[in-house]
C-alpha cells in the first residue's frame, strides 16, 4: 500500500495496488465476501484490503478503464455500505461522467439523507439532464445553494481554484467547492447548456450583493395600553425611577 500510494508511476501503482488486492483475497479467503458483507470495515483485517482497492478503483479510472473502476466502486459498497472511505462521492462522480442516470439514481436514493455539495450538485445536473430547464431543475439548485454556495463560482469560471488542492474541507466551505468541481468538472463541461442555465439560474434566483431582502408586511399599530400599577406583594421592593 505505501509503495502503491508513493510512486509516481501509474502503471506500477496499478500493479502494486492489484497485488494487494489479490494478496488481500487469499488471506480473507472467499467466504468472507458473503459472510460479512455490510459490514466488512467492522473487521480490522479487511481494512488493507479495501483500501487497496479503493486505490486500484482510482488509478483505473486515471487510465480510463472505467467500466472496471465503476464496478470496484460498487462492490466496495456492497461490502460496506456505511461506507467509511467515501466511495460513494466517487462513484456518484463517475456515474455522472458516463451517463449512468439510472444508476446514479439508485445510489443518490441509498443515502437520502446525505447533506454534501457532491450530492447536492450532482442531482442539479442529473435533474437539469432529465428535465431540462424549468421548476424542478430550479428547485434542485436552490437546495444545493444552501448546502454550498460557492459550487458555482467554480463551475462558470468566476472563481479560480487554488494551485494545490485542499488538503481538507468543511461541509458549505470553499474548499468542499473546490473538491467537488475537481471531480465532477469533466461531467459538467460535457454540458454547456447546463453550465449556461446554470449562470441564469444564479442571476435569477440569488440577490445580487447588498440588496435588500424580502419586506415584511407593516403591522398596523395598536394604541398604547395605559400601564396599569403593579401590586405590591409581600415582601416585595418598590421598583425605584430608572431601575
Amino acid at each position: 500500500m505505501l509503495l502503491a500510494e508513493s510512486t509516481t508511476d501509474i502503471q506500477e501503482a496499478r500493479r502494486l495496488y492489484e497485488q494487494g488486492v489479490q494478496a488481500g483475497e487469499r488471506a480473507l479467503g472467499a467466504e468472507v465476501f458473503d459472510e460479512v458483507a455490510g459490514e466488512f470495515w467492522g473487521l480490522i483485517e479487511t481494512r488493507p484490503y479495501m483500501r487497496a482497492r479503493h486505490g486500484l478503483a482510482e488509478v483505473q479510472w486515471r487510465l480510463g478503464e472505467r467500466e472496471a473502476a465503476i464496478g470496484h466502486a460498487r462492490e466496495l459498497l456492497r461490502l460496506n455500505p456505511g461506507d467509511n472511505q467515501g466511495i460513494r462521492y466517487l462513484l456518484a462522480t463517475w456515474l455522472l461522467a458516463v451517463g449512468d442516470d439510472a444508476g446514479l439514481e439508485s445510489l443518490l436514493a441509498d443515502y437520502p439523507e446525505e447533506w454534501s455539495a457532491n450530492w447536492a450538485y450532482t442531482r442539479v445536473l442529473l435533474t437539469f439532464r432529465r428535465s431540462g430547464a424549468g421548476r424542478k431543475a430550479d428547485q434542485a439548485l436552490k437546495q444545493a445553494l444552501e448546502v454550498n454556495p460557492h459550487v458555482p463560482l467554480y463551475l462558470l469560471g468566476i472563481a479560480s481554484p487554488p494551485k494545490q488542492f485542499p488538503a481538507y474541507y468543511g461541509i458549505g466551505d470553499e474548499n468542499e467547492a473546490i473538491v467537488y468541481v475537481t471531480e465532477a468538472g469533466e461531467a459538467w463541461l460535457a454540458a454547456p447548456e447546463a453550465l449556461a442555465w446554470l449562470a441564469e439560474a444564479l442571476l435569477r434566483l440569488t440577490p445580487p450583493a447588498g440588496a435588500p431582502g424580502p419586506q415584511q408586511p407593516k403591522q398596523s399599530k395598536q394604541p398604547k395600553q395605559p400601564r396599569q400599577p403593579k401590586p405590591q406583594g409581600r415582601g416585595e421592593r418598590p421598583r425605584q425611577p430608572g431601575k
